[in-house]
């Protein structure tokens, strides 16, 4: 057996010994596409495992998150820092380095966090444009200091998933010839033979797309699958999709083909078979041959060497180009909040009423300016969301450059890609679609709050004030829905001031997401806002008498207006009344005890909250003795003062509520 062989062996034993000794996984796939992945990271890939983050390093996303023991396996065959044969020891155990599926940040050499299926190829994609649109940026003739490509591995059950094909059809439409997707293609899913419900021709569908499509007959053939990937990177013109045929449970004669080898530990006694069937000469557990490391080790080494033939060629970049050097550190250096924080021009308004979705598109404008790096786009929403970075043109396939990105009616994959944009680095990415569509987005919303990625989703047309598009058009529950989610800061801004601390926050952030919530009609700019919006609530209108106040109404986006109005009316019948805006609940949430009493005392039991959604965040605010003026039902189709009059966004309910509440 020749070393090659054995390297692939090594992979499939120790995914293997991973999910039998945690007696969890999915052994299916590692002992079928490892030698796909073999010869990618042996032989293809430019990668340097002393240093993952070298900034061309080629990025390899496991779509097929549950094959994440095949992962590890690289991992720690190739010496990634942590990886050692006790963390594959502790595969899905509490605290260790190989948790079920891979998460980013978590793990060294995990590029993004794939739970959901068909969620890392369509982040693969952001990757792919991303590193597109750097190149642009920054490639000088005989310099092509970004230069390097983006390989997901997937399966069956990735290209059943919508998302893949909204991805995927996006980067057909854009010629991402840098990206590269290995389909683990083996006609077996949980429930068995695929021919129950993918009976597809794949093939085909990806020649529609735009991608160049190769075959790879038997997934046990290095040589094939070498000179596919070859085939792969020569092409200039499109993505390539690599379909390797191969076996579920490759080399275990009990399981080979069968749907139970996908996601079961294969048992001790089958696991002796796999041993003699694959003719690996160990029967102890986790153990490999030195000459299988230095193997590894070797490879490893001469990909060292390629990061310094980079690092040299990027010594004499920077020196022939200092501009180019000055923005390179700007695009992947710390972000200089104080660029934003003591810009006059940023914060500089008119006093006139505004739809947020409008000050939202004002201040993006500035923001380009102040953020050269900062990217983004809309599901073909982008006159409606306001969010046109002007002059700054449209990726495409003979634009690069461009800042602004068509999405297409594609929210999921969007919001996918928008993480992937983010996680190569470099970059500041948002993107934009109706609040209500928020829906299709919250998959890939979570996995960002999950990883940590601070982008931006702008949501607009916020509450039954859509009008007359009618109910299925008017967020009701999202707003529950996105507060509900880990590590995400909801904004609902009410005016200009609170809108520019949402996106200032969203700069800011070094790991939490922000969605900015938006109306479509004007409001008011509100004489009691501020940037105290930062804390996420605020006394915005102080009552006539802060020692003795009977009531507190609060509210976020265009109910404070409402709430304002209503204090008016209260104060002149002798209540002092405190107004409290707060445009994002889990910023306030997070302030100090002390802060929090000063904003919602506790002896004012008297509350009323005002937001034209579901009612269910307030309740945390509000105490046993408040009130909720808010959404208990769908909307309706009509203009959207009539909506408001009707569902009780009056002011004069709102002081028939706080009768209610003062007794």
């Amino acid at each position: 057996m020749n070393i090659n062989q054995k390297a692939v062996n090594a992979l499939r034993i120790l995914s293997a010994d991973q999910i039998q000794k945690a007696n969890s996984g999915h052994p299916g796939l590692p002992l079928g596409a490892a030698p796909a992945a073999y010869e990618l990271w042996a032989n293809h890939m430019n990668h340097n495992p002393k240093n993952p983050n070298w900034e061309n390093r080629d990025r390899f996303i496991l779509s097929a998150g549950h094959g994440s023991a095949l992962l590890y396996s690289l991992l720690h065959m190739f010496g990634y820092e942590g990886m050692t044969i006790d963390e594959l020891k502790s595969f899905r155990q509490f605290g260790s380095l190989t948790p079920g599926h891979p998460e980013y940040k978590h793990t060294i050499g995990v590029e993004s966090t794939t739970g959901p299926l068909g969620a890392g190829v369509s982040t693969a994609v952001g990757i792919a444009m991303a590193e597109a649109h750097l190149a642009s940026e920054f490639n000088k003739e005989g310099y092509p200091v970004v230069d390097h490509y983006t390989y997901a591995l997937t399966g069956d059950g990735c290209l059943m998933e919508g998302i893949s094909y909204e991805a995927l059809s996006l980067a057909g439409t854009l010629k991402l010839d840098k990206l590269v997707v290995l389909y683990d293609s083996n006609n077996i899913t949980i429930e068995g033979d695929t021919e129950a419900a993918f009976t597809e021709d794949v093939a085909k569908r990806f020649d529609a797309f735009g991608f160049q499509v190769q075959t790879v007959e038997d997934g046990n053939d290095l040589e094939a699958i070498s000179k596919a990937i070859e085939a792969a990177k020569a092409d200039h013109e499109r993505p390539s999709i690599i379909i390797c045929k191969t076996q579920i449970g490759y080399g275990c004669p009990a399981k080979v083909g069968k749907a139970s080898a996908h996601g079961e530990p294969l048992g001790e006694e089958n696991i002796k078979e796999l041993r003699k069937s694959l003719g690996w000469e160990s029967e102890t557990a986790f153990e490999v041959e030195e000459d299988i490391y230095d193997h590894y080790n070797s490879i490893a080494e001469e990909n060292a060497k390629k990061e310094e033939e980079w690092n040299k060629m990027f010594a004499e970049y920077a020196n022939k180009f200092p501009e180019e050097k000055k923005k390179w550190d700007l695009f992947f250096g710390e972000f200089d909040e104080s660029k934003i924080m003591d810009s006059k021009e940023y914060w500089a308004h008119e006093d006139k009423a505004m739809a947020t979705r409008a000050v939202s598109g004002d201040l993006i404008n500035k923001l380009k300016d102040i953020c050269p790096n900062m990217v983004g786009g809309s599901a073909d929403l982008a006159p409606s969301n306001k969010t046109e970075m002007k002059g700054e043109g449209f990726f495409s396939v003979d634009d690069r450059s461009g800042r602004n990105i068509h999405f297409g009616v594609r929210e999921m994959a969007m919001t996918a890609i928008t993480n992937g944009i983010y996680l190569h680095g470099g970059l500041k990415p948002f993107c934009a679609t109706f609040f209500v569509f928020s829906d299709f987005m919250k998959p890939m919303i979570r996995l960002a709050a999950l990883m940590g990625l601070p982008v931006a989703y702008v949501l607009t047309h916020d509450s039954i004030g859509v009008g007359e598009d009618g109910p299925t058009h008017e967020p009701v529950e999202q707003l529950s829905m996105l507060r509900s989610i880990p590590n995400l800061n909801v904004f609902r801004p009410a005016d200009y001031t609170e809108t520019a601390v949402a996106w200032a926050s969203a700069m800011k952030s070094e790991a939490t997401p922000t969605a900015i919530v938006l109306t479509r009609q004007n409001l008011p700019q509100l004489e009691g806002s501020s940037q105290d919006a930062f804390k996420g609530g605020y006394i915005l209108e102080e009552a006539s008498n802060k020692n003795n106040i009977d009531l507190i109404l609060m509210a976020s986006g265009s109910e404070v207006e409402l709430a304002v109005n209503a204090k008016a009316e209260l104060e002149k019948a002798g209540k002092s009344v405190r107004v409290v805006s707060v445009p994002c609940m889990s910023i306030f949430d997070a302030q100090d005890a002390a802060y929090k009493e000063t904003v919602l005392p506790s002896s004012v039991r008297a509350r009323v909250a005002i937001e034209a959604g579901a009612t269910m965040p307030w309740f945390k605010y509000i105490g046993l003795d408040g009130e909720v003026v808010g959404m208990t039902s769908f909307g309706a189709s009509a203009p959207a003062g009539e909506l408001f009059k009707h569902f009780g966004f009056t002011v004069e309910n709102v002081l028939e509520t706080a009768k209610r509440v003062l007794k």
